[in-house]
């Protein structure tokens, strides 16, 4: 059958492995010092694997590929213990995947199997488990308190600063690609933290564009992001990309989504990479992509 499944740049991949700890379904293992998919069957083709590369070497296409079993994951992770099978079904649960989440639940009933369930509903709970078991290898995920730190104290705007915003809706999966105001536009695609980590966001880095908004790592369904970016590129006919991503590896997704829909689109367009770090300085502004090349 024909399915969106993940595709691994053997050339980018430096063998990190914080794809295989990203990938609960048990799709990827580390061999030869490559992420290599061992079976069709585990991979979900959700892509959160993706905003754990950080070398961008993952990416989403649509193949013949065998179809997803939510069986044969079960039977690989339930040997892994509690924690690995409450990430994964909180992975589905994430992605409004509810026929495989049934068919997890009715697995770990039929056989048995010792999870705790009621922590899907148990926000706290759960977040303690994905905090300490789950997620202490992305660094996107780590709790820090910057209250401490913080100088807001300091900021006393004398007048309510005005939205550079025109337009509406921003995120990506609602927004138009052919709508008035990305004809002949230069666009902003931001990852959703960037706006809440940049205090002049809309007066530097907003003003004069037209905005999209994504996350790499928690959206579903991403391909479509780059049918519309590479829509936004032939037919709007936008003049430039900016996108604006955080510092974490997780990030580096919306990065790949622009190329891929630079490459896929007719016309090429200039790409500047912006990315802020998680107390709201500026760390990279570059053009990573120009019509020259």
């Amino acid at each position: 059958m024909k399915r969106t499944i993940i595709k691994i740049d053997e050339e980018k991949c430096n063998g990190c492995g914080l794809c295989v700890e990203g990938c609960h379904e048990g799709a990827l293992q580390i061999i030869d010092k490559k992420a290599r998919m061992i079976s069709d069957l585990f991979c979900d083709g959700l892509g959160a694997c993706i905003g754990e590369c950080p070398e961008g070497a993952i990416t989403l296409e649509e193949r013949e590929a065998e179809p997803y079993d939510e069986i044969a994951v079960m039977k690989k992770i339930a040997l892994k213990g509690s924690n690995t099978v409450l990430a994964h079904l909180k992975h589905l649960k994430d992605h409004n995947e509810h026929k495989y989440l049934s068919i997890a639940i009715d697995y770990i009933n039929d056989n048995k199997i010792n999870i705790d369930l009621s922590l899907l509903n148990k926000k706290q709970k759960l977040f303690n488990i994905m905090e300490n078991q789950t997620y202490s290898s992305c660094p996107g995920s780590k709790s820090m308190d910057f209250r401490n730190l913080s100088n807001s104290d300091s900021f006393h705007p004398s007048d309510d600063m005005p939205s550079a915003l025109n337009q509406w809706p921003v995120q990506l999966h609602l927004v138009n690609p052919q709508a008035p105001y990305f004809e002949n536009a230069d666009v902003l695609l931001a990852a959703d933290c960037v706006a809440f980590s940049l205090g002049n966001f809309h007066t530097k880095y907003l003003k004069g564009k037209s905005l999209a908004i994504a996350c790499p790592k928690l959206d579903s369904n991403m391909e479509i992001y780059v049918e519309k970016l590479q829509t936004m590129i032939d037919h709007a006919e936008i003049n430039t990309l900016t996108v604006m991503i955080m510092e974490v590896p997780c990030c580096g997704g919306l990065l790949q989504m622009a190329k891929m829909a630079i490459k896929n689109a007719i016309r090429k367009i200039p790409i500047k990479l912006i990315v802020v770090g998680i107390r709201g300085e500026i760390k990279n502004e570059q053009w990573v992509f120009d019509e020259k090349q």
